[in-house]
């Protein structure tokens, strides 16, 4: 058999720094870089003027990305009665009441999503350690509790997904697999930038956007000229 010569070390081409893209070329440049041998993840990085201590200048809200993810959502439903059978009917991975939550609580967390029914949040009350970290936790803001599970569980199988700004200010979201076209990681990206747009905090204080960076899941930061978008 004939030995293979050692071809090297793989060079990456970095972005220029202090450069700023346009969205389709930037997003060009992100899937010609990911060399990893899966199909790695497309992700933005927003970072806003908030400072989340301040009720005022909190974010969290959801955005249905046109294109999906690119991956199967395992969604679990806590309800109660009847509204098993509904949320498994829906398409839930799992659903239940008290059997739920304690399974959940001796940490079977084998789902993607937790969507919750109001008249079941007083169970959960007691997994906030358990899904807290894990942005989990059921929310009227995120669209996770509802009394329409059909809607809920089908948005979210089609690629609805949650953001929230961290404590320094920033999102940090997927928008899709490399591997998708770029017109369709485009579409993906506009829809959670003019989501961000639309729920911008009463309580900003001067400019509200700072930077926007994508890269895929093993690649380089690449900075993004918003001003297309906004």
């Amino acid at each position: 058999m004939t030995k293979l010569s050692n071809p090297g070390p793989v060079v990456k081409i970095h972005a220029e720094a202090n450069k700023l893209y346009t969205p389709i070329a930037a997003i060009n440049f992100m899937k010609s870089q990911a060399k990893a041998n899966f199909i790695e993840t497309a992700e933005v990085h927003v970072a806003l003027n908030l400072n989340p201590k301040y009720v005022d200048q909190q974010l969290r809200s959801s955005v249905i990305l046109p294109k999906g993810l690119g991956k199967t959502i395992k969604i679990a439903v806590i309800t109660r009665g009847e509204r098993v059978s509904e949320a498994l009917s829906a398409g839930a991975f799992i659903a239940g009441s008290d059997d739920l939550v304690e399974a959940i609580a001796s940490g079977h967390l084998n789902f993607d999503k937790l969507i919750a029914t109001p008249d079941a949040m007083p169970l959960i009350a007691k997994l906030g350690k358990i899904l807290g970290p894990r942005g989990l936790m059921p929310s009227p803001k995120a669209g996770t509790v509802t009394t329409d599970l059909g809607s809920s569980i089908a948005d979210f199988k089609k690629g609805k997904i949650e953001y929230k700004v961290d404590k320094t200010g920033i999102i940090h979201l997927p928008f899709g697999k490399v591997s998708f076209s770029s017109e369709d990681l485009l579409l993906n990206l506009r829809s959670i930038l003019m989501s961000i747009a639309r729920n911008r905090p009463s309580g900003v204080k001067g400019k509200f956007w700072k930077t926007i960076y994508i890269c895929s899941t093993m690649g380089s930061s690449i900075a993004i000229s918003f001003t297309s978008f906004l």
